[in-house]
């Protein structure tokens, strides 16, 4: 009885000084996380990329800082599958965005055809009143769409490290794919 309380006892040490943080689930669950928390690393990288977009104004790249916000607040995901070999591993997470693409492509279609409404003498070219027209399409989005995306990852000195991700995933983050 001794025997078998003291294997019980040393497993559940054992299993309990495992460092459960340290998955490449994990790693991909804090990686989504920080979208969802709006980390400052997130929302950094947020203000240099609408920054550096010279076709929307102040005004316009705020209310788009706003949206992108609201995307990453209602981001949700699911673990779907983990594959572990040697020091490399995948992980798959299917996620769920506002489905913003269906509302872009939409208000491209509608600006090619009656361009003339967004012309103006200030805008021969209509694209400011066209990115207002943009934002505002994208502010009544409440559809959502479901991505798949395929986290790589390597260990590095027994640590996980999550690789970049493609452009592509990254639209998917921002329901932009």
């Amino acid at each position: 009885m001794k025997k078998l309380l003291a294997i019980c006892f040393g497993l559940l040490l054992l299993v309990g000084c495992t460092d459960t943080t340290n998955t490449p689930s994990k790693k991909v669950e804090d990686f989504l996380g920080k979208y969802q928390k709006m980390d400052n690393d997130v929302l950094t990288q947020l203000d240099l990329t609408i920054d550096n977009d010279s076709e929307m104004d102040d005004d316009q790249k705020k209310d788009y800082k706003s949206l992108m916000e609201k995307q990453y607040q209602n981001l949700s995901y699911k673990i779907t599958d983990e594959k572990v070999e040697d020091d490399t591993a995948t992980v798959d997470a299917e996620i769920e965005v506002y489905d913003y693409q269906t509302s872009i492509t939409k208000s491209k279609k509608y600006f090619d055809e009656h361009k003339d409404e967004f012309v103006t003498d200030e805008d021969e070219n209509g694209i400011k009143k066209y990115t207002d027209y943009r934002i505002k399409e994208l502010k009544d989005v409440t559809d959502k769409t479901t991505y798949t995306i395929t986290f790589n990852l390597t260990k590095e000195d027994g640590e996980w490290k999550l690789q970049d991700i493609t452009d592509t995933d990254r639209q998917k983050l921002h329901g932009l794919y």
